[in-house]
């Protein structure tokens, strides 16, 4: 049901660009996705379908809502299991509230959790003939880089997906934004100067997170006793935060754009990062 409404608010993109009441900022962004989307096309050769030329204003800030959990001393997602998708780390809603209502119920359990918005998600090509995925207000004024990069993962996953392992899926698919982002920002002067500055505090945030799973991933596997590493863990955390405020400090001029994800992050938020980075070296 929440797919399918998804669908019905979905237009061609030509209907938006020709309607006059398209205010033109959007207007001009719907005609660069359709260069973004030839351009995935003729140079990175993802899908020739419908996905991405048709527009969709959800009048909300994200498509779904995920909620992921891992044990208080684990870095190890809990995975769900659904017919096409196979097994997967992450559980999506389309309201937030059943989202929230999921990780507390996960949390008394006993399991660390955390909910995040999700601005596209892939129906890895199976809805071609009902319009394939859209593009959604939730990404669509987003910066150039960015916007491109997502517009190539979420393709990326109609090339390759594998059931039951979300590493492999989530891991094949940024690499493939990676290199795609590059091609096409490669002739794009002033929104490769943009991406740039991004880049950077995103690289240096996901070096910071990797650092952290590394040290709790260690002290997990250690012969410690649960109670000696519940303390320690409460140590790295402070120690990580410290390094973080340094980072934002010396290297960002105060920039605090991961601060909301820095004061919420837990095993689960770690665990997620993994999954989305772990094997793009190798893909690359």
């Amino acid at each position: 049901a929440g797919h399918l409404d998804v669908m019905n608010r979905a237009r061609p993109v030509a209907d938006w660009v020709a309607e006059p009441a398209t205010p033109e900022p959007l207007r001009e962004r719907l005609r660069l996705t359709q260069a973004m989307r030839d351009f995935a096309l003729a140079e990175l050769k993802l899908p020739d379908n419908r996905s991405y030329r048709s527009y969709a204003d959800l009048q909300r800030p994200a498509a779904v809502w995920n909620v992921v959990a891992a044990p208080e001393l684990s870095l190890t997602l809990k995975t769900w299991c659904f017919a096409l998708m196979g097994c997967v780390g992450y559980r999506g809603y389309y309201d937030r509230a059943d989202a929230d209502a999921l990780a507390a119920q996960l949390k008394a359990q006993g399991l660390e959790t955390s909910v995040y918005g999700v601005p596209a998600y892939s129906t890895l090509g199976y809805t071609s003939w009902l319009g394939g995925d859209p593009l959604l207000n939730t990404f669509i004024q987003w910066p150039e880089g960015e916007l491109a990069r997502l517009i190539f993962h979420e393709l990326a996953h109609q090339v390759a997906y594998a059931n039951d392992d979300t590493a492999f899926n989530e891991s094949f698919a940024t690499a493939v934004e990676r290199l795609g982002g590059q091609r096409w920002l490669a002739t794009r002067d002033a929104a490769r100067a943009e991406h740039e500055a991004f880049t950077q505090r995103r690289e240096g945030f996901r070096q910071l997170m990797q650092q952290q799973r590394q040290r709790l991933q260690a002290l997990y596997d250690s012969a410690q006793g649960d109670d000696g590493k519940r303390r320690a863990k409460a140590e790295l955390m402070a120690q990580w935060r410290a390094e973080y405020e340094t980072l934002k400090r010396e290297q960002w001029g105060g920039w605090s754009g991961y601060d909301q994800a820095v004061a919420r992050a837990n095993n689960a938020a770690f665990g997620v990062q993994g999954a989305y980075n772990d094997l793009v070296p190798a893909f690359e």
